[in-house]
């Protein structure tokens, strides 16, 4: 038995939690084998991973494709998905089916959903179905056509107010964490203090109770853009493409295979 929600929700104030975002088998089982508490199964996949400009165009069964991958490398790792654009907008009984979609297709242990307070009834149908839901404010990706920009959110102080008491929502619409992006770190600091359920930051000072990079960025393999908050732990795509290089030398100068790599 991995990570349960019930304990991701225990570290509150007490350990700090380590998300991690990844989408296919191979980096879901680095993650885990490197002892991170939660993998997140993000839209952000579309970008990544499908080279689109924004989280928007991603389907649930696109999701569902990457989340079973995911699975399939976790032993430990609670493992939470996404739920895409328009998967759980329109009305709640979609958004339970989608959301039940999503938990029964891929062995997932939660689904994570964007916005605030008009959203409580829908996730207050989706845990009632069992399903436990991860909250998300602030800077909300799907909501990009609205904010036109991907910069940091609740720096006017109307706009803080309303994310403060979006937090109060969900927790009390029955959300076990809430990840808080790109919001100023004391902002975030007063959420995390004012909310019973763990926070987990991007972007938002170390004060929140966990915090979540994409894997991709973190080791530097994407670089199309990198925002503010990403911290590069290593360069691999640098690495990767000087190793490519190197072995598109050898076969053209018939350096590669050797006898070592031939059957004799």
């Amino acid at each position: 038995m991995g990570v349960s929600v019930p304990e991701i929700m225990a570290k509150k104030g007490r350990e700090k939690i380590v998300m991690i975002t990844a989408y296919d088998y191979t980096s879901a089982r680095i993650a885990d084998e490197a002892g991170v508490d939660i993998i997140l199964v993000g839209d952000s996949l579309a970008m990544v991973m499908q080279g689109k400009n924004s989280t928007i165009p991603v389907t649930v069964d696109e999701m569902i494709y990457h989340a079973k991958m995911v699975k399939a490398g976790v032993k430990n790792a609670l493992i939470v998905v996404d739920m895409p654009f328009m998967s759980y907008q329109a009305d709640y009984v979609e958004a339970v089916r989608n959301a039940g979609r999503i938990l029964k297709e891929t062995g997932c242990d939660a689904v994570k959903l964007e916005g605030g307070r008009e959203f409580v009834p829908t996730i207050n149908n989706i845990v009632a179905a069992g399903i436990p839901v991860m909250g998300h404010l602030g800077l909300t990706p799907q909501s990009i056509n609205i904010f036109g920009s991907y910069k940091a959110r609740g720096r006017d102080e109307a706009e803080a107010k309303k994310i403060k008491e979006d937090a109060k929502f969900l927790q009390d619409a029955g959300v076990f964490s809430i990840v808080l992006e790109s919001v100023p770190k004391h902002l975030a600091a007063e959420i995390t203090q004012s909310v019973k359920v763990p926070t987990i930051g991007i972007g938002a000072g170390v004060l929140t109770d966990g915090q979540v990079l994409v894997f991709h960025d973190m080791l530097g393999l994407f670089d199309d853009f990198k925002p503010k908050f990403v911290k590069r732990y290593a360069h691999l795509k640098k690495d990767a493409v000087e190793a490519v290089k190197q072995y598109a030398e050898e076969v053209r100068a018939a350096k590669f295979p050797t006898d070592e790599h031939s059957y004799l």
